[in-house]
């Protein structure tokens, strides 16, 4: 910088217009305020220049500078190029300003620079990223000539919008795709919890030749692979990610960190998250790695890392307190429980979330405390959810209290009317207070209310894809050779038993 200054000092002595080329250098350095000012001293500025300031306005979030930098192109009769629009629009995207995207788009028009596919791309995916889809597909619609990227951006936009039949559509069409297009299906589908699709589409592009999943599509997956238990597909990219260095990434290692705590491998998570060296762990890894161990009952250990979080200097967040908060539920820990709850307004100035007030009504209720559980629902500054409820209810299932069983059940029954869970464990509680009187009551209001309990089903993952069935389903494509094996199974099964049984009664005559 310093060098710079003596250059352009040097000019100025010696009268040498070499502003234009330290405005250049100056923006390399992200000096922009300098550069700004050497700018604004050039009576003409080329749209080069132009071009290059409102890029480095764009990248420091001041998009306001790059609208004024455009307006004095047009007043200085500076005609900006299709570079100029490109970067116009995707400043616009980026800072969610239709208004002004809609009049760029006009002013692109009148440009007659409308055959260009690069603006176009830009205009394609600013519409898509301000939600305006039916404006984008309409630009899309009428290019003559579209490249790879311009299908990425609609494809990405009816992703981010939830519209993933649109997106598919779009996917289908395309006249080839890269490994963006792939990234662009299997994150949309993963984001809008569409967890089997967004797999399903994995494994799909596994089978494209010449294509190589990157760090996105890896960060993509894995969160798929954990919400449906895809144990073996998560190991399968582990191994992939870690051959090609990809968990370097931080985003990368902390969906892996995430995908087995919550497939019940935790030596495995604790092992992702302490590869993850010092200050590059961030709040996400800590949390995950906290909520992991809480959730399979290693509430001690759970607790020491978060003291281990506190030391290195990591302030918790909302999420850190419903980890800390499982923890103590799972280990029994009222007391540590109680400290850690009243801990996050006095020492962090974390207001407590319907979900902190959910942990405290469960840890109370385990311990036995109905009646501070009840208590601290009343003084709840929110409206009470069907989780607390069914909190409440489930520990009074287990402590015989009818009569808060019944505020809970009925609060229930408003919340969630057509869920049979409620009901039963209502009428069981009854049943276990010798109140039959009540169990014929709910019984009446189940049937009068057709209320039915929903089949349960299960997943089961085999060669890489998830099945989902439910009792004596019939829907799989091989259903009839699945049943011949689990028949042959059994077979096998109750002959081991009857000889087990036999054996038994052999041993016991020699004895």
């Amino acid at each position: 910088m310093n060098q710079l200054k003596q250059i352009h000092a040097f000019t100025l002595r010696n009268g040498i217009d070499y502003n234009e080329n330290l405005i250049k250098k100056l923006l390399q350095i992200s000096n922009i305020f300098y550069a700004h000012n050497l700018f604004k001293l050039i009576p003409t500025p080329t749209v080069f220049l132009y071009n290059n300031l409102i890029q480095a306005y764009s990248s420091q979030n001041q998009p306001h500078q790059c609208l004024y930098l455009y307006s004095q192109m047009r007043f200085k009769k500076c005609l900006p190029n299709a570079h100029s629009f490109t970067f116009l629009f995707a400043t616009c995207a980026r800072f969610s300003s239709p208004f002004h995207g809609q009049i760029l788009h006009t002013h692109f028009l009148i440009s007659g620079l409308d055959f260009d596919v690069f603006p176009l791309t830009a205009l394609v995916d600013m519409y898509a990223k301000l939600g305006m889809l039916v404006s984008a597909r309409q630009v899309f619609d009428e290019m003559t000539l579209r490249d790879i990227p311009t299908w990425n951006a609609l494809i990405a936009g009816y992703s981010r919008h939830g519209n993933m039949d649109g997106a598919l559509e779009i996917f289908r069409q395309m006249p080839s795709r890269n490994v963006v297009s792939w990234t662009a299906m299997v994150s949309g589908y993963s984001q809008n919890g569409l967890y089997a699709k967004a797999l399903r589409m994995f494994l799909e592009m596994e089978k494209e030749k010449g294509l190589m999943p990157n760090e996105v599509t890896i960060a993509s997956v894995l969160p798929a692979c954990a919400n449906l238990g895809a144990l073996e597909v998560g190991e399968r990219v582990q191994a992939y990610a870690r051959k090609h260095g990809l968990l370097r990434n931080l985003y990368v290692s902390n969906a892996l960190l995430e995908m087995y705590a919550r497939c019940g491998k935790i030596d495995a998570a604790k092992q992702i998250f302490f590869e993850i060296i010092g200050n590059r762990r961030n709040l996400c890894s800590w949390n995950s790695m906290v909520m992991g161990l809480a959730i399979h009952g290693r509430s001690y250990e759970a607790l020491q890392l978060y003291g281990q979080m506190l030391r290195e200097g990591t302030a918790p967040d909302d999420v850190t307190f419903v980890g800390l908060l499982l923890a103590c539920t799972h280990g029994g820990m009222l007391v540590k429980g109680r400290q850690l709850f009243k801990s996050m307004e006095k020492m962090f100035r974390i207001t407590p979330k319907l979900e902190h007030y959910g942990c405290m009504v469960d840890l109370l209720g385990r311990a036995g405390e109905l009646q501070e559980a009840y208590d601290l629902i009343k003084r709840m500054p929110m409206k009470p959810d069907s989780v607390i409820w069914g909190a409440l209810l489930g520990a009074c299932s287990f402590y015989k209290n009818v009569e808060l069983a019944e505020i809970a059940a009925n609060s229930l029954f408003e919340l969630e009317p057509w869920s049979p869970g409620n009901y039963v464990i209502l009428s069981n509680i009854y049943a276990s207070a010798g109140r039959w009187d009540g169990v014929a009551k709910l019984r009446k209001l189940m049937k009068g209310s057709k209320i039915t309990k929903a089949a349960g089903y299960s997943f089961i993952e085999g060669e890489g894809e998830i099945h989902k069935f439910i009792v004596e389903d019939a829907s799989h494509a091989r259903h009839d050779e699945i049943y011949t094996l689990l028949n042959r199974i059994s077979t096998k099964m109750k002959l081991q038993s009857a000889d087990d049984s036999e054996l038994e009664e052999l041993c016991l005559m020699e004895i």
